[in-house]
């Protein structure tokens, strides 16, 4: 089936059976629109959304045990399409899209407000069907110019509120992105987060620096020096270790 004909598969994550309830009447008349699982849990969530394979996801902020930043990151390269926070808490709205979300909406919120979202979703969701299998450059548009930047050359990449600061040498160029869907397009075998806000190019990583308080900080070529998180150690030791292993062969 083509990708325009096919229904946006849809997964609603929400402790409160009222709220899982109100998002589902409001979808289920749609078309477009396909719920193929609601969880009540936020441990039960990435499980789920990994064997439901969503285009879009509705996911509460607070929740018991795993919250929906949580959700996320333990998700890692598996974040659908288009992510959409919804919350009581308007003080979540930066961290929603430093996230990755494509927006939220504020509990209570009206049908405009709803279908306004929802419509943007359904935008977002499509271009994703229509990118290219493989990524090579990015588009940056500032002050009326463009500029291609090659994935390649990106030296390493660090939150900046709504935007992705990319390194490139000695330049610096901002992408209306977040950090989680910048992720997606880049190469899993040569970029790796270290932290929440930082992803490095390994092939740029000079070594590692043991911190008194037992964390510790990647060094890069050019003298950089970036904080990296205990969450993300393992999955970097990981990575190196790949490496060693194809060099070796």
């Amino acid at each position: 089936m083509p990708a325009s004909l096919r229904k946006i598969r849809t997964v609603i994550v929400d402790d409160e059976p009222l709220a899982r309830s109100n998002l589902s009447v409001l979808l289920r008349p749609d078309p477009e629109i396909e719920i193929v699982s609601e969880c009540g849990s936020g441990v039960e969530a990435p499980g789920e959304i990994r064997r439901s394979k969503p285009d879009l996801l509705f996911l509460d902020v607070q929740m018991p045990e795993c919250d929906g930043f949580d959700v996320l990151e333990l998700l890692g390269k598996d974040v659908p399409a288009a992510v959409v926070f919804v919350t009581a808490y308007d003080q979540y709205a930066l961290r929603a899209f430093e996230a990755g979300a494509l927006d939220y909406l504020l509990k209570p919120f009206d049908n405009a407000r709803f279908d306004r979202v929802l419509d943007r979703a359904k935008q977002r969701v499509a271009r994703d069907r229509d990118r290219p299998a493989k990524l090579e450059f990015l588009t940056i548009k500032s002050a009326g110019h463009v500029a291609f930047v090659s994935l390649a050359e990106i030296d390493w990449v660090e939150a900046a509120d709504y935007y992705a600061a990319l390194h490139v040498g000695p330049k610096t160029h901002l992408l209306r992105r977040s950090m989680a869907e910048l992720e997606q397009d880049l190469d899993p075998t040569v970029f790796c987060r270290i932290h929440r806000s930082t992803i490095v190019n390994l092939k740029c990583l000079r070594g590692l620096r043991l911190n008194e308080d037992g964390d510790y900080t990647v060094l890069l070529e050019d003298g950089t020096s970036l904080r990296m998180s205990r969450r993300y150690r393992k999955q970097l030791q990981s990575r190196l270790e790949v490496m060693r292993r194809n060099i070796s062969i």
